[in-house]
Formats: structure tokens, sequence, C-alpha cells
């Protein structure tokens, strides 16, 4: 063999050799149902997930006022933050190695530790961070990190613990399609916030009164973050129905009931106006009232839990407090196709809204039978649901979902 067609052997192999973790792992991304223990696959999923997050990490450590969110950098520890990332790299890096050693899942591995390498030659954890501008146009590249590690890591050993439907798989149909929408929400929170907070204070900023919201602030915490939820859920209540009640309303929320099955990601399928819309709503009371800022704060952790929970594939005992506060069980009634679930359970927190308002599901079925929007007419895709409400069509014969 001549020394050219060497040369050319050689670059064919290592072509060959780069392609074959990229096609794997590219296919991989595109795949959904169970993962069967002992192949190496799930370790393999955590140290890929892991090392991308990590050079993820590294990147927002590089541009902290680009890539980090206001709010939370002035609220976490930095040197928290990287003793966190100095586990996951050592975590993906030894998951990968030992799996590359053991000869499991090769080709995906070879992925993960590359990550791991890339992560560690940008700096790793040691990225020096000094003094940068904190008003700045940024994405929410770090709410994502955390909240994609945290949601995870909690409501994914909730599901498996406490699973309402034993055999749905993590990767469930359509999870890339949702997963989108989760980073999309997260990276655009900046955006939002300021959408939010400027319709907020030139819409309703004539509205305050600062005696009234001073009366407000000083009533014991406890009542006050009870009432805070409250009214922040009365205002999601009818703005929610009338997603349901306003065709023109409707066409945006059918993106979120598209989903045809119920799981911690699947609440984030939203259309980005109606996740802009649904909070000018919702926080326009509580910034007229004044609620205190611990007051808010506790309601952002509890609807923060809510949102997801409440979606997420899980069944307990809830007994009587089943009428008081919002589940499981019944926020998946709401996403039911059946027919008695149609326009029914709006209430995000207090579920004793819509005993009062006559909209509670009543069936003699204890859970639904199908999930999604009745004629199945929303398209796949995170692109395509932004843009149904603008031209997508529903069968005209069918009843809202």
């Amino acid at each position: 063999m001549s020394e050219h067609s060497k040369r050319e052997a050689a670059r064919e192999a290592l072509g060959r050799a780069v392609k074959a973790p990229v096609a794997q792992t590219r296919e991989l991304l595109h795949a959904d149902g169970g993962l069967t223990p002992g192949r190496g696959m799930i370790t393999s999923i955590i140290a890929l997930s892991l090392g991308f997050l990590c050079l993820l990490a590294v990147l927002a450590f590089h541009f902290p006022q680009y890539l980090t969110t206001p709010d939370l950098r002035h609220k976490y520890s930095v040197d928290v933050i990287r003793q966190l990332l100095l586990v996951g790299l050592l975590a993906a890096g030894g998951i990968s190695l030992g799996n590359l050693i053991l000869d499991r899942q090769r080709n995906l591995n070879i992925v993960a530790f590359v990550l791991v390498i890339a992560a560690v030659a940008l700096g790793g954890s040691r990225v020096p961070v000094g003094n940068f501008p904190d008003h700045t146009p940024y994405i929410g590249l770090d709410w994502f990190i955390l909240d994609l590690l945290g949601s995870t890591l909690i409501f994914v050993v909730i599901e498996k613990l406490f699973p309402l439907y034993k055999g749905q798989a993590i990767f469930r149909r359509e999870w890339q399609t949702d997963l989108k929408h989760f980073a999309v929400n997260h990276f655009i929170v900046g955006l939002a916030l300021l959408t939010v907070n400027f319709l907020l204070h030139h819409m309703f900023g004539w509205l305050v009164s600062s005696h009234f919201q001073q009366t407000v602030q000083h009533i014991v915490f406890v009542p006050q973050l009870l009432l805070c939820v409250l009214v922040a859920d009365l205002a999601q209540y009818w703005t929610h129905r009338a997603y349901h009640e306003v065709p023109f309303l409707w066409r945006f929320h059918a993106v979120h009931h598209s989903v045809k099955t119920m799981d911690w990601l699947a609440g984030s399928r939203q259309h980005m106006l109606e996740l802009i819309f649904t909070r000018v709503c919702v926080l326009a009371p509580l910034y007229i009232l004044g609620f205190s800022e611990a007051a808010m704060n506790g309601y952002i952790l509890i609807v923060g839990f809510q949102a997801v929970f409440n979606h997420a594939n899980v069944h307990l005992p809830w007994g009587p407090l089943k009428y008081l506060v919002v589940t499981p069980n019944f926020h998946h009634w709401h996403h039911a196709s059946d027919d008695e679930a149609i326009d029914r359970n709006y209430a995000a927190h207090y579920a004793f809204l819509d005993y009062l308002f006559g909209t509670a599901v009543k069936s003699r079925n204890k859970f639904p039978e199908r999930y999604g929007v009745v004629g199945d007419y929303m398209p796949d895709g995170f692109v395509k649901q932004q843009l149904f409400p603008f031209h997508g069509k529903q069968t005209p014969a069918e009843p809202l979902a």
C-alpha cells in the first residue's frame, strides 16, 4: 500500500472514529422508551448529561454578566457552586472513564469524557470571576442548570417511588420537545421578567396605594403567605378559565394541553406569550396589594414546586387534603381529554376554588383514561408549537380540551 493510500485510510478511520460517537449521541437524543439496567446506558446518560451541564456551567463562570440571572447570583454562594461543579466534573469523568474501561456504551462515554476534558481545559471549577457590570442583557443559563439538576434529582426519584403509571419511561414520547420548552423558558427569563415588570408598572402602577401596601406587609408571615397564594390563585383561576372559554386565547393554551404523557417535564410545554400574559395577570394583584418580599419569595417557592409536581407521574393517598390543595391527581384531570374532564379543575394551588365555582371534575373513574387535546391536532416540535396559534387549524367539530 502506498503512503498516500495509508494516509487516506488513516483519515477515513479517524473520520469514522469521530463520527460514530456523535452519531450515537444524536440517535440517543432522538430516541424514546425505557432503559434496560445492566448495559451501561443509564450511567452513560448520567455521565453525558453531567458533562454537558458542567461545560455550560464553566461557560457561565466565564461570562457571568451575560449567562447568569442577577436575582440568583446575588443569593447563591459562588464557592458552593464551584464545589458542585467540581463534584459534577469528577462524577461525569469517573463514570465515563469507568464505562470506557468496561467497554460499555463506548461511543456515548467518549462524548461524555470529551465534554469533561473541554470543561477542565476551559478552567473547570477554578475560573476566576472578577467584577462585572450588573445591568447587561442576559439569559438564565445558571437557572436552567440548577433547575434541571434539582428537578431531575427530586422529581424523577419521587416518580419512581410513587408512580401513577408504573410502566411509564423517563424518556417517554416527545420528551425532546418538552425539554426544549424547559430550556427556552429558562433562557428567556430575563426578557420575560423585563417585559412583565414593564407591563406591571405602566398598566397597574396608578392603582398602587402605599398606605394599603404597608398594612398588608404588616400581616404576620404565615397568614400573609397564605393570603398571597390565595390572591395569586384567584387571578390564576380566572385567567386560566379565560384561556379555555375564549377561542383566541385557547389557541395559545392548547400548546400546554397537547402533552399526552404526564410527568415532571410536561408542565414546561407552554407558549411563550402565554407565559408572559399569565405572569402579568397573576403578579398584577400581588404587586398592587404590596405583599412583603418574604411572602413573595415563599409564593415563588410554592408555585415553582407545584407547577412541576402537579404534572408529575405521581400518586399518593391525599385523603381530605385533596379537597383543599391542588395535587397531581387533581391536576391530571385538568389535562385529560375524557368527556367529563373538559374545562374543569382550573386552580393551581387551592383545589377548593373549583368546588366553590362549580368547575371541579365529577367522575366515577379514579384516574383519566387519556390526555391531550381532543382531536390531537397539535404538531410536535417546539417551533411548530410556538407558531401554531397564528396559523394552526383545529378540527371544526371538536370541543375544547
